[in-house]
């Protein structure tokens, strides 16, 4: 939470999100197994660090948001800095906001934990799996006009509603359900590209807490005009750091308009490298070479929609088609939240967060 803005239309969604993960890796314990082994899950809590003396005033501004939004949060100074994460440096006008509450996760351990929760629901008829069938089509009622069921290459699946959470691939999904129907709708999420640097286990760094620069929180949140090309190579890159559950030290990031190309950027790669190295000396002394067996690039593309908030709601018109896209950089850590919010919409319940600045409506073309 440490970088997230209270004010922001984002805020409850994410802040139930976190409740939710924390009340899963709660219910995980109680059954007797270990958060951690199962869901990578650990208290880490996490540091946004700045260098200069205008980064230090938005740092004390941002731990005085989290506090009145009752999340625990301190401002540490430099020495105070150092204490908790001796191998981080940020010079003598800088600081840092801490958030000891915030954890972190393994995105690969927790999908293929609540995959496996899925799978037990399996023999009562209340959970199937459709992998590697293409989506052609949707199928509408009669009677009532609405869409019932959608149809894939090998079949025809019917249920209650029909969620399009395909990340940045919902816009063109959309476009080819709809095709030769008098539907226009265009969902504008587009593919933000992003590198990220995984080194097996690293020892010359082992870091305590989750570490990212206030220029994360700028480049993550700034929005573009509407007819943005999504082929411009509009490139950021911002220093986030931390030790994953097997002590790999993961290292990133970055954010670009590239298309849906997933290649290898040397360039960025050295770029993330050398921007780490501002903040930990540690990284300067070796060159990048010199780990090239043990080093990983991910490459993964983000869904992003230019207001910079996700898209959860039914498609204006139809009462059981729904959207659930567009979350960028914030997909896993609101995933929770968002399910909760569609299960909600579709058993027609009031939502738990307020819904309507998500809503397809006025957002979508």
């Amino acid at each position: 939470m440490v970088h997230k803005n209270p004010a922001s239309e984002t805020w409850e969604l994410t802040k139930r999100s976190h409740q939710l993960w924390k009340m899963l890796a709660e219910t995980i314990r109680d059954q007797g197994m270990d958060p951690l082994q199962v869901l990578g899950w650990k208290k880490t809590g996490s540091l946004l660090v700045g260098r200069t003396p205008e980064d230090s005033v938005m740092l004390r501004k941002r731990v005085s948001q989290l506090s009145e939004a009752c999340v625990r949060a301190e401002y540490l100074s430099t020495d105070e800095l150092h204490y908790k994460e001796p191998a981080i440096y940020v010079g003598t006008d800088g600081g840092a906001a801490f958030a000891p509450d915030d954890c972190q996760l393994d995105a690969h351990q927790a999908v293929s934990y609540i995959e496996k929760v899925n799978r037990s629901f399996a023999p009562e008829g209340r959970y199937a799996e459709f992998y590697h069938e293409q989506v052609t089509g949707l199928v509408r009622s009669t009677s009532s006009g609405e869409f019932e069921a959608v149809q894939t290459s090998n079949n025809t699946l019917y249920g209650k509603a029909i969620v399009v959470a395909a990340g940045c691939w919902s816009r063109s999904l959309m476009h080819d359900l709809f095709k030769g129907s008098h539907i226009q709708l265009d969902a504008l999420v587009m593919p933000r590209k992003g590198h990220l640097l995984v080194f097996e286990n690293f020892n010359p760094l082992q870091l305590n807490h989750g570490s990212m620069e206030v220029g994360y929180v700028d480049y993550q949140n700034a929005t573009f005009p509407l007819g943005l090309d999504d082929q411009s190579q509009t490139l950021s890159v911002s220093m986030t750091a931390t030790t994953d559950t097997m002590g790999n030290l993961v290292l990133g990031s970055s954010r670009q308009f590239a298309g849906f190309s997933t290649e290898v950027d040397d360039s960025i790669v050295l770029h993330i490298w050398k921007r780490a190295g501002e903040f930990f000396p540690k990284l300067k002394e070796p060159s990048l070479t010199d780990f090239i067996k043990n080093r990983k690039v991910r490459v993964g593309l983000r869904p992003y929609m230019p207001d910079g908030k996700p898209v959860i709601g039914n498609v204006p018109g139809l009462l059981n088609l729904f959207l659930a896209t567009g979350h960028e950089g914030g997909g896993l850590s609101m995933a929770l939240g968002t399910a909760e919010m569609v299960v909600d919409m579709v058993l027609g319940n009031t939502t738990y967060v307020d819904s309507s600045p998500f809503a397809a409506q006025g957002r979508c073309c």
